[in-house]
């Protein structure tokens, strides 16, 4: 099986305190692996995890049933939102 290299190529510099930098490299000695692949790992599953929900999401059958039946309702007219998009835009000249 052929494994792909990749290449770190993209730097990233991060201030800490002493105390911050010290708990960084104590968690890197303690899972075996240097402080570039721990800083690196977990920024990536930190990241994946805050743009999860916005990505995707997963709703049970019932969920999803239900927000099919919100979503197949026809839209409301609102007269102050038709209003608003009527209104000349405040940032043109």
């Amino acid at each position: 099986m052929a494994t792909s290299i990749r290449t770190r190529d993209k730097r990233l510099e991060v201030r800490t305190t002493l105390e911050e930098r010290n708990l960084i490299n104590r968690a890197a000695e303690e899972v075996g692996t240097d402080l570039t692949s721990f800083v690196v790992t977990n920024l990536v599953d930190a990241s994946r995890q805050v743009l999860a929900d916005r990505d995707h999401f997963v709703l049970s059958s019932e969920a999803a049933k239900h927000w099919d039946k919100m979503n197949n309702l026809p839209a409301r007219e609102l007269d102050s939102l038709r209003r608003l998009m009527n209104r000349p835009s405040p940032f043109t000249e």
